[in-house]
């Protein structure tokens, strides 16, 4: 298991599915195989195979001050999402099994930050009780931003059937009417060290959090980008982007921002440890991935 920290908050991988694999043409639209070979050998191991791209679904861990705080709820089980074999009627123990290993029950988590509002980021919100889906963390409060609920809100008022492989009805919505979920904007401090900013471009709403911790820092940054290769080609943006030319500027934004000081971009997707300082080359950003 991956925990690693920064300053006296530590920092624990909860992994939902280790290794999957997607189309490198479906996944970024615009890419080039070409464009990529002579950085390859400086990306991840294993970051391509037979033309698909290697993610990882995960969850990030935080603890600090006596707080536990979830990012990001991965894919879940037992979720209606027959458009993803993978993720359909999933029946798996890894993810909880993780969280045990880390020494916690879902009854201990303070906090549930999603990043945005989609299948693979809010799955474990819920869960099926009685048939019924209930909050799986019973004492926590959930936050998400206001701008990316009232999005996926009007996306259902306006759609006939499930919108976003029906997530927003299933991981989302229970949650809201037991009344666990808070809505907050750009600049809200999720606890202390931990301030939210707007990364819109992937999901309208999409929130980054901006760590500081006894003096060090680090980015847990969501979707902004979803693979090593976006360091290299930071114009690609994914297919799932809902606008693919403000998630390129946010970021490009992002990791100049990052590049050449001490503070570690962790994001969710990543096939690897799923964090790296970023560092100039040339003409594009290298990651520098932390043991």
């Amino acid at each position: 298991m991956l925990t690693f920290s920064i300053g006296d908050m530590t920092v624990t991988e909860i992994c939902d599915i280790r290794s999957f694999d997607i189309p490198l043409t479906n996944i970024f639209p615009q890419s080039n195989y070409q464009k990529l070979q002579s950085h390859l050998h400086w990306l991840e191991p294993n970051l391509l195979r037979d033309g698909n791209v290697r993610l990882a679904v995960r969850s990030w861990l935080l603890k600090r001050n006596g707080r536990n705080i979830l990012v990001d709820a991965c894919v879940g089980n037992h979720k209606q999402r027959p458009a993803r074999s993978d993720w359909h009627e999933r029946n798996d123990t890894s993810w909880t099994e993780a969280l045990a290993d880390a020494g916690l029950q879902p009854e201990d988590i303070h906090i549930v930050f999603c990043t945005h509002l989609h299948a693979d980021h809010v799955g474990w919100n819920t869960k099926l009780e009685n048939g019924q889906w209930v909050p799986t963390f019973p004492n926590a409060r959930y936050i998400t931003g206001q701008s990316e609920y009232a999005h996926w809100e009007a996306e259902m008022a306006a759609s006939d059937g499930p919108v976003g492989h029906g997530c927003f009805q299933d991981s989302v919505l229970p949650v809201m009417e037991l009344g666990q979920m808070d809505l907050v904007n750009d600049g809200f401090q999720l606890a202390d060290g931990l301030v939210l900013k707007l990364s819109a471009g992937h999901t309208p709403g999409h929130m980054s959090i901006y760590a500081s911790c006894e003096g060090y820092t680090g980015v847990f940054c969501g979707d902004t980008l979803h693979s090593p290769i976006q360091m290299v080609q930071p114009g690609w943006s994914s297919a799932f982007c809902s606008d693919p030319l403000l998630a390129r500027q946010t970021r490009i934004t992002l990791l100049e921002d990052l590049c050449d000081t001490s503070r570690i971009l962790i994001p969710m997707h990543f096939g690897n440890t799923g964090r790296c300082h970023v560092r100039r080359h040339k003409d594009v950003f290298m990651p520098v991935f932390l043991d």
